[in-house]
């Protein structure tokens, strides 16, 4: 196993650069109930550097969405009795997906079969960069052998009991105590590039292991997840590989979480500190 401790880094932008040179990201995201969660991604979306942030989200909920931030743009979808995302948006996810350099299907979308039956033909799509969390990954949970369905590029971020839910149905003997094997081994088994979150959050391709220094207990609060599911979509938009996009993320959602605290402490520290502070990050 091969330990990294150097963090990569984004290539200066050129003086001539344009949006299109930064990467387009789609992120499905949100519910009713849950329309922070789409913009909590967008936002960090855009404050990691993406070109271009387009949020497709429930048409219910859609204004709100938009309301929040003016920089990224919105596709309406249809829903179901709940307000969550129908099995009818299906083709219009996937046609957008395939449009953009980088697809974030997750927070605060619900579990439903309607959901599943997307999340399953996202996975089958022949070199797509899909990260998948939160949500994304419970219902990911449900899909049985998807890994040898997976076509798509996969950067999956669960927490603990997340990774629990996706162990069992994949890996018959019990989830390690260690949490560096239970990554290790999640990721062979996958082929997806592994962010197990938490105190010293670790990222691995199976063969390439890396535990992130940077970060605080003030970070366990709704929407962080979120945060980091918009870093990493951007990243990965702006050209960096699954594992150097998961490293960088990590690594500075936990720089910005770690110099909100500073002045607002642990305790105060909410997700929309984290966005508020990565330009502050970025410069370090």
């Amino acid at each position: 196993m091969q330990i990294i401790d150097k963090v990569p880094t984004l290539k200066p932008r050129p003086i001539d650069a344009h949006k299109g040179d930064f990467g387009k990201v789609l992120i499905v995201a949100g519910s009713l109930g849950m329309s922070g969660a789409a913009a909590l991604a967008g936002k960090a979306a855009l404050r990691s550097g993406a070109g271009l942030v387009r949020i497709a989200t429930p048409k219910t909920i859609l204004p709100i969405v938009a309301a929040i931030d003016p920089c990224y743009t919105t596709i309406p979808l249809p829903e179901d009795e709940a307000g969550r995302i129908s099995a009818k948006a299906a083709a219009q996810i996937i046609n957008a997906a395939a449009e953009n350099d980088a697809t974030a299907f997750g927070p605060g979308i619900g579990t439903t079969t309607d959901l599943r039956s997307i999340l399953a033909q996202l996975i089958e799509q022949d070199a797509l960069n899909l990260i998948i969390d939160a949500d994304g990954l419970n219902n990911l949970a449900a899909l049985g052998d998807w890994p040898e369905k997976a076509k798509a590029n996969i950067i999956l971020t669960p927490h603990p009991g997340e990774m629990k839910t996706l162990w069992s149905p994949l890996i018959r003997e019990p989830i390690p105590q260690d949490r560096q094997d239970q990554a290790v081994k999640f990721a062979q088994r996958t082929k997806a590039t592994i962010v197990l979150k938490g105190a010293g959050t670790l990222v691995t391709d199976g063969d390439r292991i890396y535990t992130n220094k940077t970060g605080n207990p003030g970070m366990a609060t709704a929407g962080s997840g979120d945060v980091l599911t918009g870093i990493t979509a951007a990243l990965k938009a702006q050209g960096l590989d699954n594992l150097e996009a998961a490293i960088l993320a990590v690594n500075v959602h936990g720089q910005a979480a770690d110099i909100a605290a500073q002045t607002l402490t642990q305790t105060s520290l909410t997700a929309t500190d984290i966005i508020k502070n990565l330009p502050k990050a970025w410069t370090d």
